[in-house]
């Protein structure tokens, strides 16, 4: 039977206290510490280990069940999961409610901010409207499993977003909600920078400030080139891999 390492749990980290115990096990798995098919300590042992209750122990089991990482046995214990595909996200465009959906997690979302304002005049460039136009402004912090991974940012031009205010989006998909208005995303020009967490990222997501993040912006287009949508996501850099591929150009030789 497999122990967990001595990682600190604090109780005066803005990160709840399951999260870590997650993040704890976690990594005591990805390195080798827990092999596949060994069994965890009892639930009262690593209770005193990582001195948390027993009702917190459970629900970051639970979710390292739902993530693939542990197999519970009624009545043995919890075991060490066998390994399979890392879940990445992918290189291709697909919604956060499909991306869930292929990692077998449930998606859930808490929206921060979901109205219209005007739009400034960096938000008019990039979407092609008017500064003072109508934009539907759209935040919500994005969960996997339960776990904050990400706090999504969404500006949609007005002339594009009517009924969008009275949809309830923590259970909606936008992707679905504008397929359902006849507008389909063909292509999203993306950047990705590292920045560290700032207060706002670090109290939505329960991490501290510095912690590294993956930044994503991504303008979404149609198929005729129309702006759709523009997004800024910070994703906790812990909590996300992005997986691409690259071609080399074919090149002539004499």
């Amino acid at each position: 039977m497999s122990s967990v390492s001595a990682f600190a749990i604090r109780a005066d980290y803005p990160e709840p206290l399951w999260i870590q115990a997650v993040d704890v096990i976690r990594r005591e798995i990805e390195s080798g510490n827990l092999p596949a098919g060994s069994r965890l300590p009892p639930e009262r042992e690593l209770c005193q280990q990582l001195s948390i209750s027993r009702a917190t122990l459970r629900k970051a089991l639970t979710t390292l069940v739902e993530a693939g990482f542990l197999t519970p046995s009624h009545g043995r214990g919890w075991y060490i999961a066998t390994p399979t595909v890392r879940k990445e996200w992918p290189s291709s465009l697909e919604s956060f409610t499909e991306t869930a959906a292929r990692m077998g997690l449930p998606a859930e979302s808490r929206v921060l901010r979901c109205e219209f304002a005007p739009a400034g005049f960096d938000e008019a460039e990039q979407l092609g409207i008017a500064p003072g136009a109508p934009l539907f402004q759209l935040v919500r912090v994005r969960l996997l499993g339960g776990i904050p991974v990400a706090l999504d940012s969404t500006s949609i031009p007005g002339a594009l977003a009517a009924g969008l205010a009275g949809l309830d989006f923590t259970v909606e998909s936008l992707y679905g909600a504008l397929a359902s208005a006849g507008l389909e995303p063909a292509r999203a020009d993306s950047t990705i920078e590292a920045q560290e967490a700032d207060d706002s990222a670090a109290a939505h997501l329960g991490v501290t400030r510095g912690t590294p993040m993956l930044i994503l912006h991504q303008l979404a287009v149609d198929d005729s080139g129309r702006p759709l949508f523009a997004s800024t996501v910070n994703y906790a850099g812990e909590r996300y891999r992005l997986r691409t591929s690259f071609a080399r150009a074919a090149t002539s030789s004499s």
